[in-house]
């Protein structure tokens, strides 16, 4: 496979191979999960834009080496650039991240992304947006924002908002993990292949010479498969969650599932210390970003989203994310210390700000790249 941007020496972070008519693209960081550095989200945005362009090219096959497709964006790097106190160095890292979500989630020709492992945060951006996501039985997604100190962004809050019933909510808040199984059930994923199909999949893919969604999906269908939800999948519990996660507030999500609970239910208690460990700023911003959503296209849920990412790097408002950085990330101590500490602390006005554009000087709306009459296809299946 041949490297993207050859001048760089980080271009390796990012292989194409394939033919005239079809680009096959592997992440190439496998020590890291293949979390996306910003010369990564550089390269892809550059060879997305060029695809498009080159009336040659059909379709983009995009997978991850090693046993992660992308863990996320590589936060770490932008925690660091926070603490040396330059936050817009994050503000171009997201700000470029999210024109790539924008353009995966508006491309005129077919996307394949192959969720043969892990794809969390950044790497769902990279993926839930395009036309087709094969997920294995190897998947494992999630959504581990509010942990961290952060919301689900990359516009999560579009593709969350339209899973079945509150399904959405639940994902984005607790960051619980879902299987290849539920990805599917779910929608998250278009179809489920075998991991051992997928060397033969690529094989069909690459033979074909149209951009036609009816044909790519005939193709990806002949080797999928309808997977068996495992007997304790959330999914099953779908009727609690949509009686829970639809309250109006994180404080009453909390006092139903509380009610719902009893004592041999081990699952329940699980969400529920979730829900108590993670920022209680992030929770409450999370929400109301995933309802704005879903009365919101993608274009508009990114554009919110940045406004919201550069206000929680700023850390005028809380400096929940540096923390959540340090604790799981850095020192790995696992006992963030967030402010404000309590759910009934972070009051609506301060909500609210999140949703504001930044009062910093030279700072700007995120201006995405004006796209003709191309159709949303993410979470096409939903």
């Amino acid at each position: 496979m041949e490297p993207i941007n050859s001048r760089n020496g980080d271009a390796d972070q990012v292989l194409v191979e394939g033919n005239s008519h079809v680009r096959k693209v592997l992440l190439n960081r496998p020590k890291q999960l293949n979390a996306l550095s910003f010369q990564m989200i550089s390269s892809l945005l550059e060879l997305f834009l060029a695809c498009e362009e080159d009336c040659n090219v059909k379709l983009i096959v995009l997978k991850g080496k090693g046993r992660a497709f992308s863990a996320g964006g590589d936060v770490a790097a932008v925690v660091h650039d926070i603490r040396k106190g330059n936050w817009k160095l994050g503000a171009t890292f997201f700000q470029k991240e999210f024109i790539l979500n924008y353009l995966m989630a508006t491309y005129s020709k077919p996307q394949v992304s192959i969720l043969n492992g892990i794809v969390m945060g950044g790497g769902a951006g990279a993926s839930i947006h395009g036309r087709f996501r094969v997920a294995t039985e190897n998947s494992v997604f999630a959504m581990p924002e509010t942990a961290l100190g952060l919301f689900p962004d990359v516009g999560a809050s579009y593709f969350l908002s339209r899973l079945p019933g509150f399904f959405g909510e639940y994902v984005g808040l607790t960051g619980s993990r879902l299987d290849g199984a539920e990805m599917l059930a779910c929608g998250l994923a278009t179809h489920f292949v075998p991991s051992v199909k997928l060397s033969l999949l690529e094989e069909t893919l690459c033979k074909i010479n149209s951009r036609d969604p009816a044909i790519v999906a005939a193709n990806i269908d002949k080797f999928s498969e309808l997977p068996t939800l495992k007997e304790k999948s959330a999914y099953h519990r779908l009727d609690i969650i949509n009686k829970c996660f639809s309250r109006r507030t994180i404080e009453e999500i909390i006092i139903a599932l509380e009610r719902e609970s009893v004592s041999t239910d081990n699952w329940i208690s699980s969400i529920i210390k979730s829900l108590k460990t993670a920022s209680p700023t992030s929770l409450k911003i999370s929400l109301r970003s995933i309802r704005e959503g879903r009365l919101q296209g993608v274009g508009q849920c990114l554009i919110r989203e940045y406004r919201m990412v550069c206000n929680v790097m700023r850390g005028k408002l809380s400096k929940d994310f540096s923390e959540g950085c340090r604790a799981i990330l850095l020192d790995k101590d696992k006992n963030p210390k967030w402010e404000p500490s309590k759910l009934e602390l972070v009051s609506d006005d301060m909500v609210d700000r999140y949703f504001l554009k930044v009062d910093d000087e030279g700072w700007e709306d995120l201006k995405l790249p004006t796209r003709s009459n191309l159709p949303v296809h993410a979470i096409s299946k939903l």
